[in-house]
Order: C-alpha cells, then sequence, then structure tokens
C-alpha cells in the first residue's frame, strides 16, 4: 500500500528533479536510508510541501515504520531517484 507512495515520489523526481517538493522528498527518502542516524529529518521541512506532497511524505514514514525501507523494490526506487536528480 505505502508503496504507491515510494513509486509516486520517484514519479515526481523523475518528471522535476530540481522542484522544491522533488527535493524536500529526496532528502526524506535518503534520510529513511540511514538507520543507524536515527532517520533525522527535519520536520520544519514539511511546511515547505503542498497537502498532497505530504500525504507522500507520511506515506514514506510509514512504509520505513513497516520496515519497507529495505529490499529490492526500494534499492530499485533509490536507484532510480538518484540517476533523476543527478542527471537534473
Amino acid at each position: 500500500m505505502f508503496e504507491d507512495a515510494l513509486q509516486q515520489v520517484v514519479e515526481l523526481i523523475r518528471t522535476n528533479p530540481r522542484g522544491g517538493a522533488s527535493l524536500s522528498l529526496y532528502a526524506l527518502v535518503s534520510t529513511l536510508r540511514m538507520e543507524k542516524s536515527g532517520y533525522l529529518y527535519t520536520l520544519r521541512k514539511l511546511r515547505d510541501l503542498s497537502p498532497g506532497h505530504r500525504q507522500l511524505a507520511y506515506g514514506l514514514m510509514e512504509l520505513m515504520a513497516e520496515h519497507g525501507n529495505q529490499g529490492p523494490v526500494w534499492e530499485q526506487a533509490l536507484a532510480e531517484m538518484d540517476a533523476a536528480v543527478k542527471r537534473g
């Protein structure tokens, strides 16, 4: 269910890799990679997102809570987002 949020974020970043929402969500995803650091993300950044984009952020956080931030689907999504941001 929350994998849908992940795929929507991938598509958003792929479509507009330099957009503010894309970069904020990419920062969240990057944070969700680092379990040992405690997933440090400045929640204040959520204020900059539209309600729809905040829902995607909440979906990503729920995905992490369900241990969905690991495995092949997660890794593939990260690779796609990394490539899109690097291409700019």
